[in-house]
């Protein structure tokens, strides 16, 4: 994979990125990326990211496995966002959760727990 080198990050260095299951399309996640962790992302074949509380990059699913190995990687139209094409292993939510977007505005679609650790 070729990094493009004119990718648009914030002030803070960082660009999101979009984590999204390559067979289903279900949105599973987002995070913040900065060059090293997409360079670490590319060369690994798994997601790194930088964590924007703890200050420290962190691969997903070191701790408790559930890894996604990245398909793909793709940039919008602007260069100020990453969508990146996984496949996951076990829940991609630290709560459990198959997604980190289980909860809706109307209350519905609330998800069931898929049995996951607890991990950011």
């Amino acid at each position: 994979m070729q990094i493009p080198e004119n990718l648009k990050y914030d002030e803070k260095g960082l660009i999101p990125a979009v984590i999204q299951d390559w067979r289903s399309g279900q949105v599973l996640m987002v995070g913040y990326m900065n060059a090293e962790s997409i360079q670490r992302t590319v060369s690994t074949g798994l997601t790194w990211f930088w964590s924007r509380s703890r200050r420290k990059f962190w691969q997903k699913g070191e701790t408790s496995g559930h890894v996604q190995s990245v398909k793909d990687i793709l940039y919008d139209c602007d260069l100020d966002t990453l969508l990146i094409k996984v496949e996951q292993v076990g829940p991609a939510c630290h709560t459990g959760e198959q997604s980190c977007f289980f909860r809706s505005f109307s209350g519905e679609n609330e998800g069931k727990k898929s049995g996951g650790k607890n991990e950011r």
